[in-house]
């Protein structure tokens, strides 16, 4: 999708986690299509310099330090929103992943450990959503686009609580959008697939994983901008007839089983 359109031209628009990767390239294609961005996220030092960057581009931006996870911090966040821009019509729900949480065996998993997962992953999307839903009713229209994962429509050995979550949020945009499409509110989901966001993080770094990407059926790994212009469309009037859609933007992984179980062989499929 081609951006500098002015697709979005008066519209306001909160992405969580804006920061870095997946919701910095969301927020800038945005705010080339003319769109007055909120970003939301807990690293003030990223939201800045995102929120900058907006600007640069030529439309508002705010910077609002948020923990998705804290209701009350979302509330705020909301209400600072709608004070200081005037409105708002979309919400991008892409906060989430917890890192440092490792992998361990189910026994050993706290109930810390168990609610942080969850609670970033799926709970902070509730926040947001309900957060935003009246306003959206009120006036007649919305958007909501969570991000989910491929891990949410698998079961990756070991992964509980971020696929579990992410499922749950899969599910929790079918049910946003069967109860709000007859307000015009649409609410949809997007899976990502192995997506390469090491160089939008505040500190570049350089992954061995992302050197090959010969199980991918495309053969290559996901940008952020592949996101990012899904996203878009998702936001934009274009998609006025979609509600309720899961888009798997993986590179046709799941078309082609890419699935990171931890049992797959890997053995050869053309014969000799």
């Amino acid at each position: 999708m081609a951006t500098g359109n002015g697709t979005l031209q008066g519209k306001v628009v909160i992405i969580t986690g804006g920061g870095t990767g997946l919701g910095k390239m969301t927020a800038l294609l945005m705010a080339k299509e003319g769109a007055d961005i909120v970003i939301a996220a807990r690293r003030v030092g990223a939201i800045e310099q995102t929120a900058k960057e907006v600007r640069d581009i030529g439309p508002r931006a705010l910077a609002i330090p948020t923990d998705v996870k804290d209701s009350q911090q979302v509330n705020s966040m909301v209400e600072r929103t709608l004070a200081e821009m005037g409105g708002l019509d979309i919400l991008v729900n892409n906060a989430g992943i917890v890192r440092g949480q490792e992998r361990k065996p189910l026994w050993e998993i706290t109930d810390e450990e168990w609610h942080l997962g969850i609670n970033t992953n799926l709970t902070g999307a509730f926040h947001c959503s309900r957060a935003v839903i009246k306003h959206f009713l009120d006036q007649g229209h919305g958007k909501i686009i969570n991000i989910a994962s491929g891990n949410g429509m698998r079961g990756q050995r070991g992964d509980f609580m971020y696929g579990t979550a992410k499922a749950g949020l899969i599910n929790f945009t079918r049910i946003l959008a069967t109860t709000f499409a007859p307000n015009n509110i649409q609410v949809n989901c997007i899976a990502p697939g192995f997506i390469d966001v090491t160089q939008l993080q505040p500190e570049p770094v350089s992954s061995a994983f992302f050197r090959n990407a010969q199980f991918i059926p495309v053969g290559r790994f996901g940008v952020p901008e592949d996101i990012g212009h899904l996203a878009l469309f998702l936001a934009s009037e274009a998609s006025d007839y979609i509600t309720g859609g899961l888009f798997a933007n993986d590179g046709g992984g799941l078309a082609g089983g890419v699935s990171p179980t931890g049992y797959a062989p890997v053995i050869a499929m053309e014969e000799d």
